[in-house]
């Protein structure tokens, strides 16, 4: 895998899902960053923008085995990760089995994942950092490649569980789905409303996407572009001497050391795609916004205020660049 064929393979993959996906072009190069860096996206919209047809498109193009699993208050740690069953042989002999549960896919869509309960969603907490699934004191791998793509509604908030910090934390990405303009909502209607079927081609499977993310870990980043990244994750704390006054003001506690590691994991994908064999400036300030905007919150007076966090991410490039 050499950098030309990295870029082409996205660059296809990218026109095949666009034939699917009306108008998010933005959202699908993030989306696809974030799995060639490794990472698990949350996808963030209201209902009906596409998030779901989104995740099933790129699985079929990408040629791997996807799971969907509706997440509800009633869903249960075992209905994600599977259990143990009692099986009988023919002979009359009996013993426990394992039953995989949907999580064991190389690609798994979490969607309104905010609906279950905490102790269901932690039950993805060990798949989506270690890649391992236990369950009856066995531990179990997952599929490679292995994505999470979570989804949740920020209007209907009633009977939902916010995701804690240190769930939110594990998600490279978090990704904002805007609504469509006048063009592509009319794309969009008339697509659906049609009587054509779109027949997706398959572009790479598991181990050229496997290949890709390897090529990717091995792309240099420069000592300044490494500054950059660090400083803007030291940034968005409120004591840094990096921080700007608005975070200072309105920020309670910045972004993990695992908001470094988005950057620059992501970024090495960006420099490949862009046909450059070094990570750049422009990279870090690109991603910066779905690689910090889940990672620090707001205190009481930011939120009375109704900040949002990408607000201050772009008060912290322009103070980082002075």
């Amino acid at each position: 895998m050499q950098v030309e064929d990295f870029a082409r393979v996205v660059k296809e993959i990218e026109e095949e899902i666009g034939r699917v996906m009306v108008g998010q072009r933005d959202i699908i190069r993030q989306t696809l960053i974030c799995l060639l860096a490794g990472g698990n996206v949350l996808l963030e919209g209201v209902p009906g923008l596409g998030k779901t047809m989104l995740v099933r498109t790129i699985s079929q193009v990408l040629s791997l085995e996807f799971s969907r699993i509706q997440f509800t208050p009633d869903l249960m740690p075992a209905d994600i990760a599977g259990t143990n069953i009692l099986s009988e042989e023919v002979g009359g002999s009996r013993h426990f089995r394992f039953q995989p549960g949907p999580v064991f896919a190389n690609i798994v869509l979490a969607d309104e994942i905010n609906r279950a309960t905490p102790k269901t969603q932690s039950a993805l907490l060990e798949a989506m950092q270690e890649k391992t699934v236990t369950v009856g004191g066995k531990t179990r791998t997952l599929p490679q490649p292995f994505f999470v793509l979570a989804t949740q509604n920020p209007l209907e908030m009633e009977g939902t569980y916010p995701l804690p910090e240190a769930q939110m934390d594990r998600f490279l990405f978090k990704l904002l789905v805007k609504y469509p303009g006048e063009e592509e909502l009319g794309s969009i209607i008339n697509m659906t409303t049609g009587s054509d079927e779109i027949t997706l081609k398959q572009v790479a499977g598991a181990d050229t996407i496997t290949a890709m993310s390897t090529l990717a870990r091995e792309i240099p980043v420069g000592e300044r572009v490494l500054e950059m990244a660090t400083r803007l994750v030291l940034a968005t704390h409120p004591d840094s001497e990096y921080a700007p006054e608005s975070v200072q003001k309105y920020v309670r506690y910045g972004a993990s050391p695992r908001g470094g590691q988005a950057l620059i994991g992501a970024g090495k994908v960006r420099a490949l795609m862009e046909g450059r064999y070094n990570v750049a400036f422009e990279d870090i300030a690109e991603l910066a916004y779905p690689a910090l905007r889940h990672r620090f919150f707001l205190n009481f007076e930011g939120e009375a205020q109704g900040l949002v966090t990408d607000e201050l991410i772009t008060d912290i490039l322009q103070h980082i660049k002075k």
